[in-house]
């Protein structure tokens, strides 16, 4: 840990997927700066865990919630939760997500609507309770989690993609409506970040060289990397930011997506290739 700044003092920050990875990461970093921190996810013994962890790491207590962001009663449950501890609620991070694989040619329509419920519905009702939440509290600010598969495509992952643009236009949309009333809401696209989610892609070296080959600063990103920008994004210095997607990818973005075929191959069969396969899913929101 790096030293304590305080310039979050007084401020209830709600994570949602803060029980590992990206999340985790976020979490760590508004600790440190004195925020008041909740994180939820679904996975009890998980959260439990993690906020023992960041509570030694930042001195401070940091508390849990079990919520399933596309559960609208748990969002607004886990809303009041972090809200408690100071009597409002100042902060919230949307980054709780899910992605899958497959060809368009033999998904399953109960696959698709699983990617939308996770990446669309579960951060529109983390905006719309946390937003209320900071209009009573005087203001405040949200970031979501988005992906540079938001601008660019990835073969066979069409609902992720499709999920990640949708999301930065809600964050648009939010930030135009919730701006008259003190409220700041903005997205982070991160590029390969090594977490639990993403093991799928960075467990494969061809995938992982083409990655690279994208990436005009040469390297794979970090939780502190990402963390970082959603750390400006939510404090006093970014007060004047809002309805912006900014890319923490090391520059892929200005490149092309990257080619995640043999991912899809190796977890699912060459046949998935050319459509005749069901797709796996994977979730993180712990």
């Amino acid at each position: 840990m790096t030293t304590r700044t305080g310039s979050l003092d007084g401020m209830a920050a709600l994570v949602t997927g803060g029980g590992s990875g990206l999340g985790l990461a976020c979490a760590r970093h508004l600790a440190r700066d004195g925020a008041v921190v909740t994180i939820a996810g679904r996975t009890e013994e998980r959260l439990r865990r993690a906020a023992a962890e960041l509570t030694q790491d930042a001195g401070a207590p940091v508390h849990w919630v079990v919520c399933d962001v596309t559960d609208e009663a748990a969002v607004e449950a886990a809303v009041a939760r972090a809200a408690e501890p100071v009597g409002g609620l100042h902060i919230a991070v949307a980054n709780a997500g899910g992605g899958m694989g497959g060809s368009l040619f033999s998904m399953p329509l109960e696959m698709w609507r699983y990617v939308m419920e996770v990446n669309v519905t579960g951060p529109f009702l983390t905006i719309k309770h946390a937003g209320q939440a900071m209009v009573k509290s005087g203001g405040g600010a949200i970031v979501a989690t988005s992906s540079i598969a938001a601008v660019l495509t990835h073969r066979f992952m069409a609902p992720y993609c499709a999920s990640k643009a949708a999301l930065e236009m809600l964050v648009k949309c939010a930030a135009d409506e919730l701006g008259q009333l003190g409220v700041r809401v903005n997205a982070v696209r991160p590029g390969l970040v090594p977490t639990e989610l993403a093991s799928v892609l960075a467990d494969d070296p061809v995938v992982v060289d083409d990655y690279l080959d994208q990436i005009p600063l040469g390297r794979l990103g970090t939780g502190d990397d990402v963390a970082a920008a959603i750390r400006y994004l939510v404090g006093p210095e970014s007060d004047w930011v809002t309805g912006q997607c900014f890319a923490v990818d090391g520059g892929h973005t200005m490149r092309r997506g990257p080619r995640v075929e043999s991912m899809i191959e190796r977890l699912m069969g060459r046949e998935a290739i050319s459509g005749l396969a069901t797709p796996k899913s994977d979730r993180q929101d712990s």
